[in-house]
Order: C-alpha cells, then sequence, then structure tokens
C-alpha cells in the first residue's frame, strides 16, 4: 500500500522580495544598474510587475553612483513608485551609515569611505517615510574595503525609533553570532515578536552559503518568526531554492547579483525575480501577493 510522502513544512505562499540596486555593486560592473531615484523607482515598478511583493530600496548619489542617505532621494524615489503603484510593499535599507574605514597610518582614524554616523541618522528617511518594513542589521564584521559597526546600543536606539513609526524591521544576520544577539534583543523585549528575519549569506567572512549553515541558522529561529534567506553572488539561486524547501521566504536582486546565470549578465532586475518566480513554480510554491504578504508578515 503505497504511503503519504512527507513533505517539508513551508508556507501557502512565498514572499520574494527585490533588492533593486544596494551601495556595493558598482556601474562599471553592469550599464543598467540602477542609480538615479528616477531608474531605481522604474526598476522597482518592473519587479513588482513581474511578481516581487516586496522591493528592496537604497538611494545612490546620482553624481557618483555610491551609497547615499540624502532625504530628498528618498522622498523622489518613494514618491515615484507610488504614483504608479500603491500596492508593493517598501522596505527601506537602514545599512547606510555604518561603514568604517579604519586609516592605515592611525587605525583609529577614519580614512575615506567611512561612513560611521549616530544612529539617529540611519533612520531618519524611515521617522520621515514611514515605510512598511525597513532593514535593521545585527552584524559587525569585516565587508568590502570596510568594517560594518552595528554595536548593541545604537541597533536598540535604531529599533526604537523604527517600532515608534509603525515600520517593522526586518533582521539581517549575517552569522550566528548576529542571531545570539537578535535573540538576546527578542529575551529583553527591544525586538518585538512575530519578529522578521534573513539570512544573509556569502559575504566574504560571514556566514558559508551551504545547506548545512542555512539548516542550522533556520532551526534556531524562533517558531512564530517570519524568515527569509537568500545568497550573493552564484549562490543567489541555489539559497533561493534552498530557503523555500526549509519553509522560508526568498529574494533576489542587483545589490546581490548581477548575472542570470553563470557567465551573462541580467537584463535587469525583473529577469532575476521571472527566474525566481520560476524556480518557485518548479518546486511546487506560488508568489505571494503584496496584500498576502502583509498577512503572513503582520503588516
Amino acid at each position: 500500500m503505497p504511503q503519504t510522502p512527507i513533505r517539508p513544512k513551508t508556507q501557502k505562499k512565498t514572499i520574494l522580495t527585490c533588492a533593486v540596486t544596494g551601495s556595493l555593486t558598482k556601474p562599471e560592473q553592469h550599464p543598467g544598474l540602477p542609480i538615479t531615484p528616477k531608474q531605481i523607482a522604474e526598476a522597482a515598478l518592473n519587479a513588482a510587475k513581474a511578481g516581487a511583493a516586496i522591493v528592496h530600496l537604497h538611494v545612490r548619489d546620482p553624481q557618483t553612483g555610491k551609497g547615499s542617505m540624502d532625504l530628498n532621494l528618498y522622498e523622489e524615489m518613494v514618491g515615484l513608485i507610488r504614483q504608479e503603484n500603491q500596492d508593493v510593499i517598501l522596505n527601506l535599507t537602514t545599512g547606510e551609515g555604518g561603514r568604517f574605514v579604519p586609516s592605515h597610518d592611525d587605525p583609529k582614524i577614519a580614512a575615506p569611505g567611512s561612513t560611521l554616523c549616530r544612529p539617529e541618522l540611519r533612520v531618519a528617511h524611515v521617522e520621515k517615510l514611514k515605510p512598511e518594513i525597513c532593514t535593521l542589521d545585527f552584524n559587525t564584521m569585516w565587508s568590502g574595503e570596510a568594517v560594518v559597526i552595528n554595536t548593541p546600543r545604537n541597533v536598540e536606539i535604531m529599533a526604537d525609533r523604527i517600532y515608534a513609526t509603525g515600520t517593522k524591521p526586518e533582521i539581517e544576520l549575517f552569522d550566528v553570532g548576529d542571531l545570539n544577539m537578535a535573540l538576546d534583543f527578542l529575551d529583553k523585549g527591544i525586538l518585538k515578536s512575530p519578529t522578521m528575519m534573513q539570512i544573509v549569506m556569502g559575504v566574504r567572512y560571514g556566514i558559508l552559503p551551504t545547506p548545512q549553515s542555512l539548516m542550522y541558522l533556520a532551526s534556531q529561529i524562533p517558531e512564530n518568526t517570519v524568515w527569509a534567506a537568500f545568497g550573493i553572488g552564484r549562490h543567489e539561486f541555489p539559497i533561493l531554492a534552498q530557503s523555500f524547501l526549509l519553509g522560508g521566504h526568498v529574494r533576489v536582486g542587483m545589490e546581490d547579483n548581477l548575472q542570470i546565470r553563470k557567465g551573462e549578465l541580467c537584463r535587469d532586475n525583473a529577469q532575476l525575480v521571472e527566474k525566481a518566480a520560476d524556480i518557485i513554480d518548479n518546486l511546487g510554491g506560488a508568489l505571494a501577493t503584496p496584500d498576502e504578504a502583509r498577512k503572513i508578515l503582520g503588516l
């Protein structure tokens, strides 16, 4: 007599986030990388049409292409998106302003490229624009050419201000220690349950992008947490599939990866979303609409 197969516990619908531009990918790496508020807004709108329920957004200095904290750029970008789409969920970064580049001659002195600033400044655009979601990084680590610094005090200040706006923080976890800190914040009541957590895999010196690493972190996340995972570069689509199979949500986008397949640049963010949607469909899943995502997240 045939037995009923055992299937992994998964959400009825999978939330797909598109991280449109970030701040570390460079224009010289991809000619279509969105830089201006108009370009970023257009990329977000196209990603939403392709199936993304959430768009994760940074702004960049239109002149230099580097990451920016300019509130005017955020207001312009958000306004352009909302002129055409009132439905897609906006997730604004608070990662800008956390990088310190030590001087070679005197490591306690900041070298060019440092952006480290007061935590209140890192959430000023969130307080002004009140998005439904914003990221809240829990990592302190070497990243690129800088040390990312997120001290417990600063993270707590940012969390308090984020909650005060009515925005839900998406807790970003780059390694096991970040999860330990998040669990401590939950115990202390700094983070409010149910939480939203995202596992970032494949950053150099962060958690390894392996099934074993993802299975361990997923097993340690509180049961009532909505969680997602994503991989950097060539790990983007393998981690997407693994996260789905473990019951997590997913993310793609030109912040994380610029190739649609090995050796071939993606057309744009929408193409990455389309491929992600195909993978989820082929694995037997279905993407959440923005309203379905709101219900899952308790927004």
